[in-house]
C-alpha cells in the first residue's frame, strides 16, 4: 500500500509542476510539450486509481470522485493544448 501511494504522488507533483514549467517557456510549442506530459501523468495517476480499487484500498466512492476530478484537469488540459494549436 505504501508504494502504491508513493507512486500516486509522484503524479500529483509532477501535473501542476509541468503546467508552470511549461508556462514559462518563451514558445507555445515547449508549452504544450509539457501540457502533454502533464496529460501522460494524468493517465499514469487514473491507472494507480484503478489499481487502488482493485486492491481495496479505496472504496467505489472514492474511486469515482477522484476519477471525476482527474477526468476534469484531463478535459481541461486538452482545452487548453487545442486553444495553443
Amino acid at each position: 500500500m505504501y508504494s502504491l501511494a508513493s507512486q500516486m504522488q509522484r503524479p500529483v507533483v509532477s501535473i501542476p509542476s509541468n503546467i508552470a514549467e511549461g508556462f514559462n517557456r518563451y514558445q507555445n510549442k515547449e508549452y504544450k510539450q509539457f501540457l502533454y506530459i502533464s496529460l501522460g501523468s494524468c493517465a499514469e495517476l487514473e491507472t494507480q486509481i484503478e489499481i487502488a480499487s482493485e486492491l481495496n484500498y479505496i472504496n467505489k466512492k472514492q474511486k469515482e470522485g477522484l476519477l471525476e476530478k482527474l477526468d476534469y484537469e484531463s478535459r481541461m488540459l486538452r482545452n487548453l493544448i487545442k486553444k495553443l494549436i
